[in-house]
C-alpha cells in the first residue's frame, strides 16, 4: 500500500482518512492546526501522522479536502514539493450564496482553475466531488459499491488514482480528460439540489449497467 496525503480537517478529510487507514494505507493528515491535525491522526490510529502546512506531503496521491476557495492558493503554496505527485482536487466551485451556480468560469472548472496555478508536473485529477461525506462513509448505495467519477489529464496519475479508489471498495469511471471536471462540478451542484429539496443526503450518482 501507499502513503496518502490528505490535506484538510473537515469531514471529508476524516471519512476518507478512515477509509484509506482501513484498507492499509498510510495516511498524512496536513492543515492549519496542528491541535486539530494531531487529534484526528490520533482519531485514524496507528497508520496516521500530522502536519502543518508548513509540511510537505509525502503521499504519491494527495488529495486537496479544503474549500475551493482556499485550494488554488494551497497548490500555489507547495510548488515543485507536489511535482510528480498526483493531486486530488474534490472541491465543488459552488455559489455560497444561492447553491445554485457555480463560481468558476463558464468554460473552466474548479480543477482547472487550481491546475493553472500548479507547478510544471504536479498532475491533478478531480474525483470524489459527487459523493456526500456520509455516503462515501458508507462505501455502498442499494447494495452496490459507489460510483467514484475522475477526470484527469495524465493516464498515469488517473492509474495511481483509480488504484487507490479501488482499494477503498468503490468504484472508479473514468470520464476523460480534465476539462470534464466543468461537467462533474455540475453534477456535484445537480445532486446537491435533489438532496436539499428531499432532504436526502445519503443520494448518490451510480450507473448501472
Amino acid at each position: 500500500m501507499s502513503t496518502i496525503s490528505i490535506i484538510g480537517l473537515g469531514n471529508m478529510a476524516h471519512v476518507l482518512g478512515a477509509r484509506a487507514v482501513a484498507s492499509g494505507h498510510s495516511v498524512q493528515v496536513i492543515g492549519r492546526d496542528a491541535a486539530k491535525a494531531a487529534a484526528l491522526a490520533d482519531e485514524l490510529g496507528d497508520n496516521a501522522t500530522a502536519g502543518t502546512l508548513t509540511d510537505p506531503p509525502s503521499g504519491d496521491i494527495v488529495v486537496l479536502a479544503v474549500p475551493y476557495a482556499g485550494a488554488a492558493s494551497v497548490v500555489a503554496h507547495y510548488g515543485t514539493a507536489l511535482t510528480g505527485k498526483a493531486v486530488v482536487d474534490i472541491t465543488n466551485p459552488f455559489d455560497l450564496a444561492t447553491f445554485t451556480d457555480l463560481v468558476t468560469p463558464a468554460d473552466s472548472s474548479a480543477a482547472q482553475e487550481i491546475a493553472r496555478t500548479a507547478a510544471p508536473g504536479v498532475h491533478v485529477v478531480k474525483a470524489f466531488n459527487t459523493l456526500f461525506s456520509g455516503v462515501l462513509a458508507a462505501g455502498e448505495a442499494g447494495g452496490r459499491p459507489l460510483d467514484v467519477f475522475i477526470a484527469g489529464d495524465d493516464a498515469g496519475a488517473k492509474a495511481s488514482v483509480a488504484s487507490f479508489i479501488e482499494s477503498l471498495g468503490l468504484r472508479p469511471l473514468d470520464t476523460g480528460d480534465l476539462k470534464m471536471a466543468h461537467w462533474l462540478e455540475g453534477a456535484g451542484l445537480l445532486i446537491l439540489g435533489q438532496a436539499s429539496r428531499a432532504k436526502d443526503f445519503s443520494l448518490s450518482i451510480k450507473i448501472v449497467g
